[in-house]
C-alpha cells in the first residue's frame, strides 16, 4: 500500500495545508481576498490583539482588508485564554521561582474563517511560544502567517446543500478523546439539517463498543483500531472503520512551583506507571530535564479506570517503545495498571491531576489546554524531545502507512525528528449493514458531512484535519455501506 506523503518528500506547504484542515485549498491563487478581522474573545487584552493581528496581516498582499463584514469574503474570529504560568528567572542561579523577569505562558486561541453564511472554511490553534516578549504580538504573527497562507490559495467552491432527509434519530457513543470536536460537529451539523437529531455521549471507548454491539447505538468511537477484536472478535467483520480526525495523548502534570515544560523519556514513563521510578528528582528524570528544578515529591499516578482508546494509544506507545513496558504490562482499553489511580474519561483525568500535587496522568492534547495543565515533552524514535502541536501531530501522520481498507492506521511512535510520538488517529465505527434504509442514509451524509465541513473546524479545537487522499478512500467506501 503507497504511504500518505512524508515529511521528506513534502514541502512545508503541504504540512500547513493538513494542520489547517485544507479548507480553502484548490489549484490556482486568489489574490486580494477581503477580510474583516472580529474582536477576540480574551479575557486579556482582546482590542490589543486584534490591532496586531491587522497589523501583521497589512504585511501580506493576498489579504485585503475591510472595515465590516458586508463587504468580506472571509471573517476571522476566535477566542480562548492566554495565562502567565510563572516568570523565568533573569538570575539562573538564584535558585528560587522570581516574581518578575520573562513570562511563561501558557494557553491557547482558536481562531475560524467564516464564509459570508457563516460557514466555517478553515481553523487553527494558536499557542504561545516560549520567547517571552509581548504575548499579543507572539500571536499575532502566528495567527496572521497561517491566515495569510490559507487565503494565497483559492477560495473552495461553494457547498452544496445537504439533501433533505426524513425526520430521524441517530445516537452514538464511545471515546472521549474525540469529544469536543464531535461535540461542535454535532452541534452544527444539527444546525444546517435540523432533521436529523444526531446526538453521541462520551463514555469511554469500551463502553460504547459494547453498546454498539448491544444494538443500543448506532456508531460507536474509539482510539483503537483493535477495539472490536478485543471486545468481539467474532464480530469484527461486520463493522467499519472510519477515520475522523488526528489528536495526540499528552503527559500532564502538577508540579507546584515548576514552571518549565518537563521532559519524558518512553522509559521514565514506563517507570513511573510501573511504578519503579516514585519521586519527582528521580536521577532517570533528572538526566533529561537539566536545569529544571525538579522537586522531592512524590509521584502521585493517575490512570483511565474505564475501558479507553486513549489508554490504549498511550500504552500502544510504551509497547512499542520500551521492552519492559511489553513484556510486563502490554496495550489494550484496559490495561493492568502497576500501581495509580483510576479516573473516568479525559476529563475525570485533567480534573484529578488539577487537584493533586505531584501527580501525573494522560489526556487528550485540548483537554490539557482546556484546564490550564502543563504537559509534558515526550522522547520520540529519532531522539528528540517533541512537543505536541498541530504540527508535530502533522509530521507523525505523514508518516501513515494505510494497511487495508478498513483504515486501522496507527501513527504511534511514528518516525521522524519532528513527529510527536503519541499521535493518534480516532475512529467512528458503524455496521457494514444497516438494514433500515432512512437510517443508513442519514449515518451516509453525516459521514461524508464530517469529511468535508467538519474536517475544516477541527484545527480550532486542536485536532488534525485528515489528509485528502484518506478523506477521498474514505468517501469511496462510505459508498459500501448497505
Amino acid at each position: 500500500m503507497e504511504r500518505l506523503p512524508t515529511m521528506s518528500a513534502a514541502s512545508g506547504k503541504w504540512i500547513a495545508g493538513l494542520v489547517c484542515g485544507w479548507a480553502l485549498a484548490a489549484s490556482t491563487p486568489a489574490a486580494g481576498r477581503r477580510l474583516f478581522v472580529e474582536p477576540f474573545a480574551t479575557k486579556t487584552s482582546p482590542d490589543k490583539l486584534r490591532r496586531y493581528v491587522i497589523s501583521e496581516l497589512s504585511k501580506f498582499p493576498s489579504v485585503s482588508l475591510v472595515d465590516g463584514k458586508s463587504g468580506a469574503d472571509e471573517i476571522l474570529g476566535g477566542g480562548g485564554e492566554i495565562w502567565v504560568k510563572g516568570y523565568r528567572s533573569l538570575n539562573p542561579r538564584s535558585g528560587r521561582l522570581p516574581s518578575d523577569g520573562t513570562p511563561i505562558y501558557g494557553g491557547y486561541l482558536s481562531v475560524e474563517l467564516r464564509n459570508p453564511d457563516g460557514e466555517v472554511v478553515w481553523s487553527y490553534l494558536a499557542t504561545p511560544g516560549n520567547d517571552g516578549g509581548d504575548i499579543s504580538k507572539d500571536l499575532a504573527k502566528r495567527i496572521a502567517k497561517h491566515v495569510a497562507a490559507a487565503l494565497e490559495e483559492a477560495p473552495a467552491p461553494p457547498r452544496a446543500a445537504l439533501p433533505a432527509q426524513p425526520a430521524i434519530a441517530i445516537h452514538g457513543a464511545g471515546a472521549t478523546f474525540p469529544y469536543p470536536v464531535y461535540s461542535k460537529w454535532l452541534t452544527n451539523y444539527r444546525r444546517e439539517n435540523p432533521a436529523v437529531d444526531i446526538s453521541y455521549e462520551p463514555v469511554g471507548s469500551e463502553a460504547g463498543i459494547r453498546r454498539l454491539l448491544e444494538g443500543k447505538v448506532d456508531f460507536g468511537a474509539s482510539d483503537n483500531p483493535q477495539a472490536l477484536r478485543e471486545i468481539s472478535p467474532e464480530n469484527e467483520s461486520r463493522y467499519l472503520f472510519f477515520p475522523s480526525v488526528a489528536g495526540a495523548v499528552v503527559p500532564i502534570v502538577n508540579l507546584p512551583g515548576v514552571t518549565s515544560d518537563v521532559s519524558f523519556t518512553p522509559e521514565a514513563l514506563a517507570g513511573i506507571y510501573l511504578g519503579k521510578i516514585t519521586k519527582w528528582n528521580d536521577p532517570v528524570l533528572r538526566q533529561s530535564n537539566r536545569g529544571v528544578n525538579l522537586p522531592d515529591l512524590d509521584i502521585v499516578v493517575v490512570y483511565r479506570g474505564d475501558g479507553s482508546g486513549t489508554s490504549y494509544a498511550f500504552t500502544d506507545f510504551l509497547w512499542k517503545a520500551v521492552p519492559e513496558w511489553k513484556a510486563e504490562v502490554g496495550s489494550g482499553l484496559n490495561p493492568k495498571w502497576p500501581v495509580g489511580r483510576g479516573a473516568s474519561g479525559n476529563e475525570g483525568v485533567a480534573n484529578l491531576v488539577k487537584e493533586m500535587g505531584g501527580s501525573i496522568g494522560y489526556v487528550e492534547y485540548i483537554y490539557a489546554l482546556e484546564h490550564h495543565l502543563s504537559f509534558g515533552k515526550v522522547r520520540n524514535q529519532a531522539g528528540e524531545f517533541v512537543t505536541a502541536s498541530l504540527e508535530s501531530i502533522a509530521a507523525a501522520v505523514s508518516h501513515a502507512a494505510p494497511a487495508g481498507e478498513d483504515f486501522k492506521i496507527s501513527v504511534v511512535n511514528a518516525p521522524g525528528a519532528e513527529s510527536y510520538p503519541i499521535a493518534s488517529f480516532t475512529w467512528l465505527v458503524v455496521p457494514a449493514h444497516i438494514a433500515d434504509g432512512a437510517r443508513r442514509q442519514a449515518l451516509a451524509a453525516f459521514l461524508r458531512w464530517m469529511l468535508g465541513p467538519g474536517q475544516a473546524q477541527s484545527a480550532a479545537l486542536g485536532y488534525l484535519a485528515l489528509p485528502k487522499e484518506l478523506v477521498a478512500r474514505e468517501l469511496a467506501a462510505i459508498g459500501g455501506l448497505h
